[in-house]
């Protein structure tokens, strides 16, 4: 028997699926501010609505197509009208408007073996012919995981507690946790549920993070008493990453260009019992000169394309453009080269994206060698979306 929808969700949804493709928000911050405003939403309703946007948003071209929308035209009932009928778990409300399809012609050409890649897949043209440019035959590999829902991966604060501490607190309050045989220090949840009203969250005990980025800050080889930049900060995921290594012992510099996301890792970093990390605004050029050969270990993990990680963020796929993927290269190579000499010499540096084109991983550190005969290329290592996480890559590079 089909589950009866309530119209006051089914508005919502597409309220918010209006967001993101008219207004262009990003899908986890309208979702994020629906939640703020409809408090009396409970676990379950606020579950749907969340797999449901992202569902659509990640399978907006196909559906499309199945429902013969107008690829010009953004026509969110239809969208979502042909998403129910093809979930097939629920009534179809009387009040959503439909339009004049069979269901059974609407599920043929949904799964229709002949559909192009692009519209299978549901990524824009462009993308298509870019990504198989570059990654050949492995690009569609790579698309099918991209399409899969992200694990929730928890990295534990092992300054705080131990992983099999951390699995039972977790079971005491009846929350099923697994560990991951990659990583002695995550774990991941196999259920979708709200994890940061737990006290264990607020305690500082653990933190998400993806497992690929979880790879990035030990292949930095940190020690405690170093001095650490992290140099494209955000809100500092990896920077708590590498104040735990470091046994919360010397000193990590926490920078970026958004001084809010700054604001935001002081908050996490007090969380998390850690008093090792300074951060500093990049509001001129002075910041980083003055930071000039300072650092044993640097950290760039540059702005980029953030293909790797479209399973988390399908909205990007709509909103990417090639003269955009085109402008973040010619950035990246400008904070290779003038955020590099932050390092000292005898130093290491880590670049890092969650993109899986070489144009902007490989090809960039060959770039970079190129025009600084002072480095040399340690190791490189990229982690492709089928081994089952994000997709990253990372080149560790020593100042001579």
């Amino acid at each position: 028997m089909k589950k009866r929808l309530h119209r006051n969700i089914v508005e919502a949804i597409a309220l918010i699926l209006r967001e993101v493709f008219i207004q262009k928000r990003y899908a986890d911050r309208t979702l994020e501010q629906a939640f703020k405003d409809h408090k009396q939403w409970g676990a379950r309703d606020r579950k749907f609505i969340a797999e449901t946007v992202y569902e659509i948003v990640r399978w907006w071209r196909r559906l499309n197509y199945a429902a013969r929308g107008d690829e010009n035209k953004t026509e969110i009932n239809k969208i979502l009208s042909a998403y129910l009928i093809i979930k097939n778990e629920y009534e179809l409300p009387e009040w959503l408007p439909l339009w004049n399809m069979e269901a059974s012609e609407l599920l043929h050409r949904y799964n229709d073996p002949t559909l192009s890649i692009a519209i299978k897949e549901s990524i824009p043209d462009w993308l298509e012919q870019m990504g198989h440019i570059e990654l050949g035959n492995q690009w569609h590999k790579q698309l099918n995981a991209l399409n899969h829902t992200a694990s929730i991966v928890l990295r534990v604060n092992t300054l705080k507690i131990a992983v099999a501490e951390l699995r039972k607190r977790f079971n005491d309050i009846e929350i099923e946790t697994q560990l991951v045989p990659q990583s002695n220090d995550a774990l991941i949840l196999p259920q979708r549920i709200n994890i940061f009203q737990t006290p264990l969250f607020k305690e500082g005990l653990f933190e998400i993070q993806d497992l690929s980025s979880q790879a990035v800050a030990p292949f930095l080889h940190v020690t405690p008493g170093m001095r650490v930049i992290d140099a494209c900060a955000g809100a500092g995921g990896k920077s708590l990453h590498l104040a735990a290594l470091m046994k919360n012992k010397g000193r990590v510099v926490a920078m970026d260009i958004e001084s809010y996301k700054l604001k935001e890792l002081e908050k996490r970093s007090r969380r998390n019992g850690i008093n090792i990390i300074d951060t500093r605004w990049i509001n001129s050029t002075k910041i980083i000169k003055r930071q000039a050969e300072s650092a044993d270990r640097l950290l760039l993990d540059v702005p980029c394309s953030g293909l790797g990680v479209l399973r988390r963020n399908p909205d990007a796929k709509w909103n990417l453009s090639s003269s955009y993927i085109h402008e973040v290269k010619q950035k990246q190579q400008q904070i290779l080269h003038s955020y590099s000499k932050m390092l000292k010499p005898g130093g290491k540096m880590v670049y890092a994206t969650c993109s899986i084109l070489p144009s902007e991983n490989q090809n960039q550190i060959k770039l970079f060698l190129e025009a600084h005969s002072n480095f040399i290329l340690e190791e490189d290592r990229t982690i492709l979306p089928s081994e089952g996480y994000d997709g990253f890559y990372m080149a560790r590079l020593k100042r001579l």
